[in-house]
């Protein structure tokens, strides 16, 4: 089942110095926070503060090449987590056909916000896939994985933007 989330904040990882942006249930407080690299940070960044850049950047390429062809981002989803990675999808509609493009989360998310384009995530994203966030090495001084997935459960649950810093470009 999809859920529309927002974006809620892009913040920086103080650990790994790396940007993540926090998606956040539309109706509610699940988050799923999302780790990026810097080039689609500074973009989903100067998007919501509403900042434009002087020339077009390649997010803003692709948005005016979508315009320009009258194709409309009808949608984006944050569609599945492999491995420690997510996966999304865009849905581009033209003259009433619909094309899905398999796609990073961070450009769908970048360009959904270019285009005003709603965004879902999959609400196994919310729960048991998160589970596989936690794998790892293991080894008995570990948790077990049920324990670290209720912590890191517990901890996305209870996520606060200050807990990662701002983030600047």
């Amino acid at each position: 089942m999809l859920v529309e989330v927002v974006v809620e904040t892009l913040a920086m990882d103080q650990k790994n110095q790396s940007p993540v942006v926090i998606l956040k249930d539309a109706m509610g407080d699940r988050k799923i926070p999302i780790w990026i690299g810097h080039p689609e940070a500074s973009v989903i960044a100067m998007e919501l503060s509403g900042r434009k850049f002087p020339r077009p950047l390649t997010h803003d390429l692709l948005a005016n090449l979508l315009k320009g062809l009258k194709v409309r981002v009808q949608r984006v989803e944050i569609s599945d987590l492999v491995e420690n990675t997510f996966f999304a999808k865009i849905y581009l509609e033209h003259q009433g056909e619909l094309l899905c493009v398999d796609a990073r989360p961070s450009d769908s998310i970048a360009l959904a916000l270019k285009m005003r384009a709603k965004i879902y995530a999959d609400s196994k994203l919310f729960s048991s896939e998160i589970d596989s966030l936690l794998a790892g090495a293991g080894g008995s001084a570990e948790p077990p994985s049920e324990q670290r997935a209720d912590e890191l459960r517990q901890f996305i649950e209870n996520l606060d933007p200050k807990d990662f810093g701002k983030f600047r470009f």
